[in-house]
């Protein structure tokens, strides 16, 4: 029943999942074709591209995370517990920030890493320094995590 707090409990763990999913599938597609440039060019930087290309892949391993950890809040594998609207409802705004930080900045690394992959096609020898401009972009999504676990663990069950 769509009263029922686990509905939005549950609908919030997919947000997060679904959302930073989304963003990191986007963005490892973005990267991936900007690699495939480079392999074109050079078939012996693929381990240098494909380092570059997970980069984005972050963002859904949070969201899958957080999800897990609403699951496990709500003791769904356990049989689950009664939720009222008021907590369900918390439960599924604690997963916004995961999911807008997830989706946006597995786009971002995305485009960040594909700019990168220019780095590599002429300098491969500047791993670290391509790398360290997509890494940036990571922290917002650890931020947003991080926000998300906070208000999580506050909900009184």
């Amino acid at each position: 029943m769509i009263t029922n707090g686990m509905f939005f409990a549950l609908l919030g763990a997919g947000v997060a999942a679904g959302f930073a999913g989304a963003g990191s599938g986007m963005g490892v597609g973005i990267a991936g074709s900007a690699a495939a440039g480079v392999l074109s060019e050079d078939p012996s930087k693929f381990g240098q591209t494909l380092l570059l290309q997970a980069l984005p892949g972050t963002q859904g391993i949070y969201g899958l995370l957080f999800a897990f950890l609403v699951m496990i809040r709500v003791n769904l594998f356990g049989g689950g517990m009664d939720l009222t609207l008021e907590q369900g409802l918390m439960i599924f705004a604690s997963s916004i920030p995961i999911a807008a930080a997830g989706y946006f900045s597995g786009v971002g690394q995305g485009r960040a890493s594909a700019g990168a992959m220019g780095i590599i096609a002429k300098r491969p020898e500047d791993l670290a320094k391509a790398m360290l401009y997509p890494a940036m972009v990571e922290t917002y999504a650890v931020l947003g995590l991080l926000i998300s676990i906070l208000m999580l663990y506050r909900i009184q069950l």
